[in-house]
């Protein structure tokens, strides 16, 4: 089976949350099940470069809405990869989404028009010799090429993933006329979005299946408290929403092999983490403790709960504990976290930005893993804080209620618990959490039985992987029944 992925991301060349995460990871676990996918990605200058020499141009455009550009096929990293290189749209000094003050690109709606634009032609057979069976996109900025493919009339199946609902792609209503879709696209049952355009929405409309990251994150995103104005959508569309959950390379994070840590271990070499620990409090110039090192690695947001973070920073000092923090984000948030610093120099450290180096220390060296999120659809954060021996503490929502075993009287006595939960998600919360840390680190046999319990979980793409395949063989068989 051919899949034809598409997504604005891609680990390890364009990143900037877990969705490259996936998009990166996915194919290689869908190889064992005879799925090949290629994945189209827009022709950042770090994916072009990534190239490797064999890489060729298989179709050029004088005039992409707007732009020229040149479809390239050609693989990097281990993958097989479309690369729209497409210079006006993405060589760009910011990020793939943002100008370099956070602003977003004003053409963020043709840029990720044209990216989707070609991905529909790939899907209708556009490159010689390969055709997909199945056509897979990824979050608003691909979920328009799932809309094209349907007014197209191209029959191949349509499945969208929503990392994350929040972020929906929503532009002026104006502007549809530029996107080259007949009239009845905009409607309330494609892209018509409270009189603007949602591309999110078109994609949730015209995907024959609708993956989301989490099976709770499936539930939660039906109610208005999730579905950010999108859940009239998704129950609508209830038969067709299947919940997964994201997996993570279990190659590019093993701390046996990782050699972006000093001291490589494994659940059976425990002891070997500890210098771990010493050299990540050296990195942050935080004096050495026998209390524990707290860190959370996230963008520094409301939706990620880092402000509840913020707010009870007293509450690690006071018990003499260590606080890092690794992310970037909202400007009132960085500087609450660059005042507590100031004020505790001996307890907390900040590394505004994000480094994949220094995510990989930070799980390898602190001793909790600190993930207070208002929503969280899946997260992965969690899962390599497992795989490293960091043990997760974190907010009962979405994927992180799923992958994590609180620390209850029962499970403890199962020696089943991996991390700590907490309910509600607010400052008291958090507070009474941190507290639970502390007492359990208190208790080092307790706390190494979590270390292991978590090192022992299997976090991979194994059982998500045969999900997909599974989805996509009844996508493509209910294809084959209708078209016979």
């Amino acid at each position: 089976m051919n899949v034809l992925s598409v997504t604005a991301e891609i680990f390890p060349f364009v990143k900037t949350g877990g969705l490259a995460d996936v998009a990166g990871s996915l194919p290689k676990a869908l190889k064992s099940h005879g799925i090949r996918t290629r994945t189209l990605v827009p022709g950042y200058g770090s994916v072009v470069e990534a190239l490797d020499a064999g890489a060729t141009p298989i179709a050029r455009y004088d005039c992409l809405f707007g732009e020229s550009a040149t479809l390239l096929a050609g693989r990097a990293g281990g993958l097989d990869l479309f690369v729209l290189d497409a210079p006006g749209f993405f060589y760009r000094s910011g990020g793939p989404y943002t100008d370099e003050y956070g602003v977003d690109y004003p053409d963020n709606w043709k840029r990720f028009a044209a990216f989707s634009f070609v991905a529909s032609q790939i899907a209708g057979g556009f490159v010689q010799h390969w055709r997909p069976d199945i056509i897979h996109a990824h979050d608003w900025h691909a979920a328009l090429s799932l809309v094209y493919v349907k007014y197209a009339d191209v029959q191949i199946p349509r499945v969208l993933t929503v990392h994350n609902i929040a972020f929906q792609g929503q532009f002026p209503a104006h502007l549809f006329s530029e996107l080259g879709l007949p009239n009845e696209a905009y409607s309330v049952d494609c892209l018509e979005y409270y009189g603007d355009l949602g591309y999110l929405k078109g994609g949730l409309q015209a995907a024959d299946a609708i993956t989301v990251v989490s099976p709770t994150y499936a539930r939660e995103i039906m109610s208005p408290t999730f579905g950010m104005g999108l859940e009239g959508v998704i129950n609508a569309r209830h038969d067709d929403v299947v919940g997964i959950l994201n997996g993570i390379d279990i190659d590019v994070w093993d701390p046996s092999a990782d050699p972006y840590i000093e001291h490589q271990y494994s659940a059976r070499t425990p002891l070997r983490r500890l210098p771990n620990r010493e050299a990540l409090l050296e990195l942050f110039g935080l004096p050495q403790t026998s209390g524990p090192v707290f860190a959370s690695i996230n963008r520094l947001t409301w939706q990620k709960g880092m402000d509840l973070l913020a707010a009870v920073v007293d509450e690690i000092v006071a018990m003499d504990g260590r606080l890092i923090v690794h992310g970037n984000g909202d400007a009132e948030i960085e500087h609450a976290f660059l005042d507590a610093a100031r004020r505790f120099p001996q307890h907390i450290a900040l590394w505004l930005g994000y480094e994949e180096t220094v995510a990989h220390k930070i799980h390898a060296g602190a001793d909790a893993m600190l993930v207070p999120s208002r929503f969280e659809p899946c997260g992965l954060t969690q899962l390599y804080a497992l795989r490293y021996g960091c043990v997760p503490v974190v907010a009962r929502t979405g994927g992180l209620s799923e992958t994590i075993i609180d620390a209850n009287v029962a499970a403890l006595q199962a020696q089943a618990a991996t991390g700590i939960q907490f309910s509600p998600v607010d400052t008291d919360g958090l507070r009474l959490a941190l507290r639970r840390a502390f007492n359990l680190y208190r208790h080092r046999r307790i706390w190494e039985g979590l270390q292991r319990q978590g090192m022992k979980t299997d976090s991979s793409w194994h059982r998500s992987a045969a999900r997909y395949a599974e989805l996509y063989g009844d996508l493509t068989a209910t294809e084959m029944r209708l078209a016979g």
